[in-house]
């Protein structure tokens, strides 16, 4: 039966536009991304189907493009789609550290890094930088490894926030492990970063270890 001949309530969008995206499954939400179903299914059906395949919407959201145009019913044209879709929500999370006087929620700031963050294979280090208010001037991804750790050059950190201008900085780096407690070479990393940046009165906020769904502050631990 396809699904304009089911009951209206029962239709994921219109259950969407009446309850609420939250009132969805993962299986419905990716109907409605989906649109259309394949020769025998509808677009529920083909969505319930590649959860299953993937184990999850989170697995079928990070896939690499070539085995995402793989799967039956998907293809470039939708993985160009979920790509735009996903980095305006990347984009929409860093406009809610942009919006105020200052970085006054550190839930925003730690949903932002997490997402801009968690899903790489390898590790990145980044900057928030930040003006005299502890307003965002800017997010920049500085450095990238291999999933063993990254070159972080304090020189390189120092330049960059001298010509942003800014007068405090947040660090954040991702383990790909998805464990997000800080090894020694981190403690070590943060003390290097944090006394260069002293030399030219630039106060270094936090240090945020990014693991597979949480995060670990170093200032809340007052290891900073």
């Amino acid at each position: 039966m396809a699904i304009t001949d089911w009951p209206t309530a029962e239709r994921p969008r219109e259950k969407l536009l009446s309850r609420g995206p939250q009132a969805l499954s993962d299986a419905e939400l990716l109907a409605i991304f989906l649109r259309t179903g394949v020769r025998g299914k509808t677009a529920v059906d083909l969505a319930r189907e590649l959860l299953g395949e993937y184990g999850g919407l989170r697995a079928l959201l990070e896939a690499g493009c070539q085995d995402f145009c793989q799967a039956n019913g998907l293809g470039l044209a939708k993985y160009a789609q979920l790509q735009a879709v996903l980095e305006m929500g990347r984009r929409h999370l860093y406009e809610t550290l942009q919006r105020g006087d200052a970085l006054g929620s550190p839930a925003d700031t730690r949903r932002f890094l997490l997402a801009r963050l968690r899903d790489y294979p390898h590790e990145v280090f980044a900057c928030l930088f930040l003006d005299n208010r502890h307003r965002v001037i800017e997010f920049t991804e500085m450095f990238r490894g291999t999933l063993d750790g990254t070159s972080v050059h304090p020189r390189e950190v120092v330049k960059q926030a001298l010509a942003l201008n800014a007068a405090a900085v947040i660090f954040s780096h991702n383990h790909p492990s998805g464990v997000a407690e800080p090894s020694q070479a981190d403690h070590h990393l943060t003390r290097r970063l944090r006394d260069a940046l002293g030399l030219v009165d630039i106060r270094v906020l936090d240090h945020i270890i990014i693991g597979d769904g949480y995060t670990v502050s170093l200032a809340e631990r007052g290891q900073l």
